[in-house]
This record gives structure tokens, sequence and C-alpha cells, in this order.
């Protein structure tokens, strides 16, 4: 797959490593140090070998996770749900930590995908410079794109380190976003019985999108 990132738009072509870590170095000094100091002489490259783990995501493609399905599953047809996947990532406009939990719900259509994918399908796309509210639809989005499913939702919990530790300095804050696809948008009572397995009760603290 390649290394561009083309789903914003325009592709970018990836500078190279050393490019990464002379930026790097220009930051150390715009911050006003030394990156010539001992204690800093290293760190151009962690940084951007740190930067390859946390936007890891650049360079999957979240259909392929979900391509394996299983069929066999004796006609259940009930609602699937996987809850507190714990996740980070980082925010688009500070690239400052974004540190939560997803809940994902599904309504099966004859085929079931394991759940370790779900958890992988979250990664992904948490793995890459993101807004909370996009996260949330891309994950939904793409399972019921994938998966063909009766419905589905997603409900992101997050504490975004952009307002608790700079600007408004709020910490304790949390954002809760939610998105919901076929029964979950058209029954409320299939809505409600999944929000209230996250103890949402009836949904009025997440943002329906």
């Amino acid at each position: 797959m390649s290394n561009n990132h083309e789903e914003a738009g325009t592709p970018v072509a990836r500078p190279t490593r050393e490019e990464a870590e002379e930026a790097v170095r220009t930051l150390i000094r715009w911050a006003g140090d030394d990156p010539a100091r001992e204690g800093l002489l290293d760190t151009p490259s962690r940084v951007v070998r740190s930067y390859d783990e946390f936007f890891a995501g650049y360079r999957s493609d979240p259909a392929d996770i979900l391509a394996r399905t299983f069929s066999e599953v004796g006609g259940y047809d009930e609602m699937i749900v996987m809850n507190d996947i714990r996740f980070e990532s980082h925010c688009e406009h500070h690239m400052a930590p974004i540190i939560g939990k997803v809940h994902i719900g599904y309504l099966p259509d004859q085929r079931v995908v394991g759940i370790s994918k779900l958890a992988r399908l979250v990664d992904v796309f948490a793995k890459r410079l993101q807004i909370q509210e996009k996260m949330t639809t891309d994950i939904a989005d793409t399972l019921q794109r994938v998966l063909q499913p009766r419905g589905v939702a997603v409900v992101i919990e997050a504490s975004h380190q952009c307002m608790t530790t700079r600007g408004v300095h709020k910490p304790g804050t949390s954002l809760v976003t939610s998105r919901m696809l076929g029964a979950f948008r058209e029954n409320p009572a299939t809505r409600r019985e999944f929000l209230g397995m996250l103890g949402l009760g009836d949904g009025r603290g997440a943002a329906n999108r």
C-alpha cells in the first residue's frame, strides 16, 4: 500500500527519514534548546521512530482488516457489542494526544467478523491525525460498507490533551460522539438497547451523527 495519504485529497510525498529528523532538530531549536547537546542528540531519531508507531494507520487499508468474515453463526442475528476498546490518537490541529475508548455494536446479516478485527479497525483510524467526529464516522461507515450488516453503532468517549494541557486547560473533560446507521438509526428501541449496555441511558450524552 502506498505511503502517500490520499484520502484527504492531493497525495503527499513522504519525506526521507533524514529530512524528518532534521525537522525535529528545527523544532528543538524553536523550543529554545540545542539539538547538539548530549541529552538531545538521539531525540530526532527517537521522535521519528515514535511517529512510525503513532501514525501507522496511514499504511493500512481498513477494508482489508474486515475482509475475512464467518458465515457459520448458527442463525445468530442479535446485537454484537464490543466496548471499551482503548485507543490513543493525535488531533490534527495541535498534534496533541487524544486518549479514549470506542464502543462498537452491529446487527449481523449472516456474516460476523472476528472480534480482534474490530480492535484493529479502531487502531487503523486512531493511528492517523484525526478529529474525533471523523474517526467516529470512519469506523462506522467502514463497518457498514464492508460487512453490510443490518445496522452499525459506534460511540467514542475521549479526552483531548489539546484542551486539557494547553489552551483552556480543562482537565477531566471528555468528548462523546456517536454514529448510528441502519437499524440503530431507524429503530429507537435498538438504539436504546445498545446505549443502555454502555450506561448511556437514552443516548442524550452522545452526539448522534
